[in-house]
């Protein structure tokens, strides 16, 4: 009912003595479209921030790449340049894959972060699907880490300074996790 420009009128029952007695709240159409915007946010589904991170703890700028299995088949990215002290985000939402390979390379020292796992890369910005007969192929074979994720939705790896002062220690901050050097078909 419209009355002293009020759109709407709510009835509510008092609980008192009297069950006849009513109270006539007026809402205002401004209050109705806050109450029923503010109710909406409430029903959308939250999404998760996941993703897969690296950050580089050194002062070196480094380059770093990833490999992963896709429905295409194993795949390598790269590069993405991460100043010193920062981080960058390789994929972004949520993890499809349990195994993860990183490789890296400091670009002012030279030092590596690296494993058994061999996998093609190239010398600028790239992305492979296969991981065989990378040097036929035009590409360059270096050694990947295994990251075990455990299929957690996210991710992170630290590099860090060796101890010699090179770059050549990397620190996985996952608790729980494991990293080694064997083959997977993930």
């Amino acid at each position: 009912m419209i009355h002293d420009g009020v759109l709407f009128e709510t009835v509510f029952r008092h609980l008192s003595s009297e069950p006849s007695s009513r109270r006539v709240v007026r809402i205002s159409p401004v209050l109705l479209l806050l109450l029923a915007v503010g109710l909406g946010l409430f029903a959308l589904p939250r999404q998760a921030h996941a993703d897969f991170r690296v950050c580089n703890a050194t002062k070196s700028l480094v380059g770093v790449a990833i490999g992963y299995r896709a429905q295409a088949g194993w795949t390598t990215e790269g590069w993405w340049q991460i100043p010193g002290s920062s981080c960058a985000t390789l994929i972004k939402g949520r993890l499809s894959s349990r195994y993860y390979y990183l490789y890296a390379e400091d670009a002012g020292r030279g030092g590596r972060w690296g494993g058994d796992i061999d996998m093609c890369v190239a010398d600028n910005e790239f992305k492979i699907v296969g991981v065989k007969d990378c040097f036929a192929r035009g590409y360059q074979r270096m050694g990947f880490k295994e990251y075990d994720t455990g299929r957690q939705g996210s991710w992170m790896v630290q590099l860090t300074e060796g101890a010699s002062g090179g770059s050549a220690g990397d620190d996985d901050t996952n608790a729980g996790a494991k990293s080694g050097g064997k083959e997977s078909t993930n």
